[in-house]
């Protein structure tokens, strides 16, 4: 490979020459951030990255060889640097380079090492709220994990894909990712952590699609696995059991959970976990029956102030919602309304549940402002959309609420239009 600041000042040169845009030059094979970078003489190219700017030059890959001060490292070195950086670094740059450099290596990369560098950029995407780049790369880590043959990564692999696919609304296979990962966890007879982390992630697949029995009964051994385990770990765990039995009408259950997972996590242990945990509480508070305002309120403005400061725009857009929700159970409905409309439609990157719930609470408020029909008829649309993903214990939420409206306008009266 060419040392990078001649290679790049001969690569400016040869693409001005032909009247080249650097996005023109990069095409589809790498991006534009990147080539600018090769251009600074800030990156070393890759060979594969080299015959393919000499392809679109056409210029032989010599082009570049002849210049004075060559110098040889491979992919895997560049591979390893970047990754290294990205692992102990908080920068997003540093994890768009790591991609940058993924995205030039070869078929005859270490796995491991791609491995590795899939899983930093697998947890970047979820952070930025990218679902459908996440997903994509949790598919190749899988694909990796199945070649390498290792159970903890196996494991792993299978739990945040499951994850991942959860989140956007596809629950029978993720539910058949997390069955897998859990049995590869009891198996193998991995850590606590990994047996852990797959159990979470095959409760909340269970609790989706209406399997509440099962879901209930992993939720206490999850519980019992765990009750030594980390602070994190437990406090997730007991989130977890929190929302199924929220799901099963069991009220009482759902607040002694949340009491434990609150005390079971100090702020400096883990603050984003922390202030997670307060919107996943005032989340359940509200859908207990009666509705626990004051808890929920409590919640949020702690969350509020953690978010603040550490809040990833996925965070702020979830804490926005529940206020929306809040104020809804409040009856303050055009406080509800106009925090609704502050959400920036475009860019939504809540989960698919959130989703939908946040679309439940606009057809609540266009019934509270007299569009009953129109509320009501989204409202069933809303719940056949989540039948057809198989999301049954949704769809059995947006019935109820149906059915609750339906009940409600027999007291009321005829709609007003």
């Amino acid at each position: 490979m060419t040392d990078g600041s001649s290679f790049g000042a001969r690569l400016k040169a040869l693409r001005l020459q032909r009247g080249l845009s650097q996005a023109s030059l990069a095409g589809e094979e790498i991006s534009t951030g990147y080539l600018s970078r090769l251009e600074s003489g800030a990156r070393r190219p890759t060979e594969r990255v080299i015959t393919h700017l000499a392809k679109q030059l056409g210029v032989d890959r010599l082009a570049f060889d002849a210049l004075p001060g060559t110098a040889t490292v491979s992919v895997g070195s560049s591979l390893t640097r970047a990754l290294s950086i990205a692992a102990s670094s908080d920068s997003d740059e540093s994890v768009e380079e790591l991609i940058d450099v993924l995205a030039t290596a070869g078929a005859e990369e270490d796995p491991l090492l791609r491995w590795q560098a899939l899983w930093v950029i697998a947890r970047y995407r979820a952070r930025q709220g990218e679902r459908a780049e996440e997903q994509e790369c949790l598919e190749e880590l899988a694909e990796v994990a199945d070649d390498l043959a290792l159970p903890a990564l196996r494991c792993r692999s299978g739990t945040q894909l499951a994850r991942c696919l959860r989140s956007v609304g596809q629950v029978a296979r993720a539910l058949e990712l997390a069955e897998g990962a859990y049995r590869v966890a009891r198996d193998a007879g991995l850590s606590v952590p990994d047996t852990g982390t797959a159990l979470l992630a095959l409760v909340s697949a269970e609790a989706e699609a209406g399997r509440l029995t099962e879901a209930r009964s992993h939720a206490e051994e999850l519980v019992e696995l765990v009750a030594g385990g980390t602070d994190a770990l437990r406090a997730e765990a007991l989130w977890s059991a929190a929302t199924v039995c929220s799901r099963q009408g069991d009220d009482e259950a759902v607040h002694a959970y949340l009491a434990q997972a609150v005390q079971a996590l100090d702020s400096r242990v883990d603050p984003v976990l922390w202030a997670r945990l307060r919107l996943a509480a005032a989340s359940l508070y509200l859908q207990s029956r009666p509705a626990l305002t004051g808890k929920a309120r409590t919640c949020l403005t702690q969350a509020e102030v953690a978010l603040s400061i550490i809040g990833t725009p996925v965070q702020q857009q979830e804490l926005l919602v529940l206020q929306a929700h809040l104020a809804f159970e409040e009856g303050r409905y055009a406080d509800a309304r106009a925090v609704h409309d502050r959400l920036d439609f475009d860019s939504l990157r809540l989960t698919y549940r959130d989703r939908i719930r946040l679309q439940t609470l606009d057809s609540l408020l266009l019934i509270v402002e007299g569009r009953r029909q129109e509320g009501r008829a989204r409202l069933k649309e809303l719940g056949e959309e989540a039948r057809r993903a198989s999301n049954m214990d949704l769809a059995a939420e947006i019935w109820r609420v149906l059915a609750e409206t339906l009940e409600n306008a027999e007291q009321t009266g005829p709609a007003q239009r």
